[in-house]
């Protein structure tokens, strides 16, 4: 892990796109400004691990024979050459 002391209005680049600005500080707290393309998922880092385990159950639920076969006739139905 890297750490660095940054003070309000610094910044810290990663890569060539994302940019971390500390906008201000109170206490224990500081705001965070982060500048990312939009293709690149921002998040904190509780709600990101809520979107891994809701990914993770929704990987588990078995599908039903009858919304496979209407899934496959849905796609043949936009495809018909596959």
């Amino acid at each position: 892990m890297l750490a660095l002391t940054r003070k309000k209005g610094e910044s810290i680049i990663i890569g060539d796109s994302i940019t971390i600005t500390v906008l201000s500080t109170s206490g224990d707290s500081i705001k965070l400004g982060i500048s990312a393309p939009r293709h690149i998922p921002v998040n904190r880092k509780e709600i990101y691990e809520q979107i891994q385990e809701q990914n993770k159950q929704a990987a588990q639920i078995t599908a039903s024979p009858t919304a496979i076969a209407d899934l496959s006739k849905l796609i043949r139905k936009q495809n018909p050459e596959a």
